[in-house]
């Protein structure tokens, strides 16, 4: 058990939480959740000791274990993959160290036998001689190729690297286990893998995701940092995502009666728990939700952005047709090859490839920002398009404006309060809106994008990466925005709630083709027929 104590952390006059005490226990994965800045990394750097609390402890059971997902992809550089993995577990690889250092010796005294004799019955203790194989094991589960295990870190991609840091967070069985945005760089397969991994842990994990899929995968509790308090819900992030959201509008409703508003309440628990335990979704904690009552069902503090895409005018029947696209990159690897599709009216494509760069150059390609390689593509004449990149720099390295102003220049409307509109519905307010769009940060960036996109009344919007940077109350605005949209839409996402509630048709690119499928996200990913495709794709 973790046990959080009076726990405060102060900077200066402000206060990031104050008299949080909560107990983490067995069997149990715990989601925290927060705005921007609330303090969620933090809150986790305290529980490892990494930061020291203004006032309050934190106490791990004596002789437990904690493990720990680093965020310095650098600090194992000159490590040999395997052995980075087995260091997760401090102790263990304390003794293997010194149990070499002392079969070693030229001189071995009785001394060093005794004490080789006391690390060995250590060392079986620990399952030590399984060591190796169980970090492969491990690393192999993760995607990192057993031609990789004899390698130093650094030698690794970055994808890979944080593959193996996972895997050392992962490895012997940790008492507590710290997650940060573990899912980051992890393709779909590798998530899968890992939700089922912390599905079947049997001891503690805490981690902090913006994913909202993977939160509700293995979430059993929700911590919630808010009103500079932390306070722990029972279920997963939707269940508390919906319950808040109920809670706010009852709130507003000064007329209905105390009573009424419990039986809504009720009926909305009984109604989420039934589709849960139903839900392909649902980890092996069967009782996840079996804690729940109206009491912990409380409104937020938090704000939605207002996203809401308006298309000018309709689209017409022809959107468009691609014909034997091809696209090389500069280092002469093929990113596609031959690539044919026409998209229909209504079509809402998640468009993806397991090389970023291939989807990216997609994008470019359709919105005239690379020119051909190879083949040709047309839009329908009633077609309006409107772009969201995921590298946004252009539109603000050179602009030293503020964001009225820095808005105003996309709009043909120049009048402040009409361009106020646009900013505020993105949470864009007062003072806020004459901050220099130079030191916005990349969630901030976004959602000034998010404006202008918004601004040019576009039937089809073509959105690569659009959750990177933002937050979860930004995403889930993003989201619904994105499902109730009356045009088309062709987006990349590594957000698996966003591809599969906005997603109608998912395309894949592929070095050798394109697999082209009308059908849910979930459906593709799990299809025999499409998975020996893709393997043969790719291979």
């Amino acid at each position: 058990m973790l046990t959080v104590s009076n726990l405060s952390l102060r900077f200066g006059k402000r206060v990031l939480f104050e008299d949080v005490n909560l107990k983490f226990i067995n069997n149990n994965c715990y989601g925290v959740i927060g705005a921007n800045g609330a303090g969620k990394s933090t809150f986790l750097k305290i529980l490892s000791g990494e930061i020291d609390p203004t006032t309050g402890q934190v106490i791990l059971n004596k002789g437990a274990r904690m493990a720990v997902l680093t965020q310095n992809h650098f600090e194992f550089d000159e490590e040999v993959v395997l052995n980075t993995v087995i260091m997760g577990h401090k102790k263990l690889w304390s003794i293997m160290h010194e149990k070499d250092a002392i079969y070693a010796k030229t001189d071995f005294t009785d001394a060093d036998g005794n004490r080789a004799s006391e690390l060995e019955a250590e060392f079986a203790e620990m399952d030590g001689w399984n060591a190796e194989t169980d970090a492969a094991q491990i690393l192999s589960s993760l995607g990192v190729a057993e031609d990789q295990h004899y390698k130093l870190v650094k030698e690794l991609s970055g994808n890979e690297k944080v593959r193996v840091l996972l895997a050392q967070a992962l490895f012997g069985n940790p008492d507590v286990l710290l997650l940060d945005e573990p899912t980051n760089d992890l393709d779909v397969d590798t998530i899968m893998w890992l939700e089922e991994f912390i599905g079947n842990f049997p001891n503690t994990v805490i981690v902090v995701s913006h994913d909202r899929h993977f939160l509700d995968s293995v979430s059993t509790h929700v911590v919630d940092i808010d009103f500079s308090k932390i306070q722990m819900f029972s279920g997963n992030y939707t269940f508390w995502y919906e319950s808040s959201q109920l809670a706010l509008r009852q709130r507003s409703d000064q007329n209905k009666k105390a009573e009424d508003k419990r039986k809504e309440l009720q009926a909305f628990i009984e109604r989420f728990s039934a589709n849960v335990s139903k839900s392909k979704q649902a980890t092996s904690r069967k009782k996840m939700l079996d804690k729940l009552n109206v009491d912990s069902i409380q409104p937020s503090s938090r704000k939605y952005p207002g996203i809401q895409f308006k298309p000018e005018r309709e689209a017409g029947d022809q959107v468009l047709s691609v014909t034997n696209l091809s696209a090389i990159a500069d280092d002469g690897t093929m990113l596609f090859k031959d690539i044919n599709f026409t998209l229909l009216k209504g079509d809402k494509v998640a468009l993806i490839s397991k090389d970023g760069l291939a989807t990216t150059v997609m994008y470019r390609t359709l919105v005239d920002e690379l020119s051909i390689q190879k083949g040709e593509y047309k839009w329908g004449s009633t077609i309006t398009k409107a772009f969201l990149p995921v590298d946004n720099t252009e539109y603000f390295e050179d602009a030293d404006l503020n964001l009225i102003d820095w808005l105003r220049q996309y709009s043909q409307e120049k009048d402040e309060t009409y361009i106020r509109g646009f900013l505020g519905r993105m949470l864009f307010s007062g003072e806020e809106t004459l901050k220099n769009c130079k030191v916005l940060s990349g969630g901030e960036k976004v959602r000034c994008m998010i404006s202008r996109m918004i601004m040019t009344g576009a039937n089809m919007l073509l959105l690569d990466e659009p959750t990177n940077h933002l937050d979860l109350e930004s995403i889930t605005a993003f989201n619904n925005a994105l499902k109730d949209f009356k045009g088309n839409i062709i987006f990349t996402s590594h957000d698996h709630e966003f591809m599969n509630t906005v997603a109608t048709r998912i395309i894949e690119i592929t070095p050798k083709g394109v697999i082209d499928k009308q059908m849910p996200y979930d459906d593709y990913i799990m299809d025999p027929a499409v998975k020996a495709l893709r393997e043969k794709l790719y291979s």
